[in-house]
């Protein structure tokens, strides 16, 4: 009977890693599940060591901030580990953490098979963390298309296994059609997965969507967000919903908090403008003019950008993430019809290109296999 131990730090992490379960289930019906992660994790088997509520923190301040649950978050997987014994670690994502995790495993528990599904990005930024990765792990799952070329660039093995957010679109399309798809008077804006993005970039979301009194806005919550961090923000008429799919179809456009999600309206095929907060916003900015070739090895930060490799939607990031720009921004997508069909043909490209293997069954059975 093997023991998997998988380890998903945030919300779409937590989706991927519990589709990645129930294939691995299937291969394996005995097969025991622990590991940190959120409620689809817990729903799909996982005995959960820590919920990732108490984990999903980005950025210096927010790191800083909870510096002291964080060490705990590290004791708590350490112990699990030791006691547990798992044949097999799979890191989902969430790189500071999990290649913590993977040194400590590939010391003390050296029988254990590490398994990186969903890698860091290292071909955007942080290159070295690539040496790291091939020293600790067996076997590297990467889920874009290019990654296996970057790795074999550095002389390693990385297999590209499909993309689990394309993945959980198709098996959830749907050909039906509602009154308010045919209207497209909607504007969806999902604020993020994590307490602190909702409460810095929500509020100018909203201020923005509310210029264009013609269309109804609709907020896309979370997974593991309680209703109490949106409805404060939300004026009547405003709508909170957990359908993030279907909203996003049914809007003329939306606005998204970079990250998974912008791949996801992509992939829906929802014109939009993506913005990204962060801290001391007016020093990053001057910082990205004058050096962002020796940070960032890529021009772009969001995923749609950097999968077709132009700028295929607007990026809001740091001083640029204001009212005025996501607004005029907004107004194009929402009015200019030559404007949204130059980016829904580029979003045809990007799902071409990602193709059609289904992320989860493949990796599923690479990593039961011996």
């Amino acid at each position: 009977m093997a023991k998997y131990f998988l380890i998903a730090g945030e919300a779409s992490g937590d989706t991927h890693a519990a589709s990645l379960v129930e294939q691995i289930r299937q291969r394996d019906p005995e097969a025991l599940f622990i590991g940190l992660g959120g409620d689809r994790m817990a729903a799909a088997g996982v005995r959960l060591v820590q919920h990732i509520r108490l984990m999903a923190y980005m950025g210096y301040v927010e790191v800083i901030k909870h510096s002291g649950q964080i060490r705990r978050n590290f004791r708590l997987t350490e112990q699990a580990l030791l006691a547990e014994r798992p044949d097999v670690l799979i890191l989902i994502d969430y790189p500071s953490f999990n290649l913590r995790i993977a040194a400590f495993c590939r010391k003390h528990l050296p029988d254990t098979r590490i398994t990186y599904y969903i890698p860091p990005k290292v071909w955007a930024w942080k290159r070295r963390r690539i040496h790291t990765i091939a020293r600790l792990c067996d076997r590297v799952l990467g889920i874009f298309p290019f990654e296996p070329d970057f790795y074999a660039q550095y002389g390693y093995q990385c297999t590209y296994v499909g993309n689990p957010t394309a993945e959980v679109l198709q098996r959830q399309r749907s050909d039906s059609v509602s009154g308010l798809t045919a209207q497209r008077s909607v504007i969806a804006i999902l604020p993020g997965s994590r307490p602190f993005e909702i409460h810095k970039c929500l509020p100018k979301m909203l201020s923005a969507a509310r210029r264009f009194q013609d269309y109804r806005i609709v907020v896309c919550a979370a997974p593991g967000i309680s209703d109490e961090a949106y409805l404060p923000l939300l004026r009547e008429g405003e709508t909170l919903t957990r359908d993030t799919y279907t909203a996003v179809r049914e809007a003329r456009a939306a606005i998204v908090n970079s990250g998974t999600a912008t791949l996801e309206t992509a992939l829906l095929h929802c014109p939009q403008v993506a913005v990204y907060q962060v801290a001391c916003p007016h020093l990053v900015g001057l910082i990205l003019r004058c050096a962002h070739s020796l940070i960032f090895s890529i021009p772009y930060f969001t995923l749609v950008n950097i999968i077709t490799g132009q700028e295929t939607i607007k990026e809001c990031i740091a001083n640029r993430f204001t009212v005025d720009n996501i607004a005029a921004e907004l107004q194009r997508l929402l009015t200019d019809e030559d404007y949204r069909k130059k980016m829904l043909a580029s979003y045809e490209h990007l799902s071409q290109t990602l193709g059609t293997l289904p992320a989860s069954v493949t990796a599923a059975e690479l990593i039961t296999s011996k």
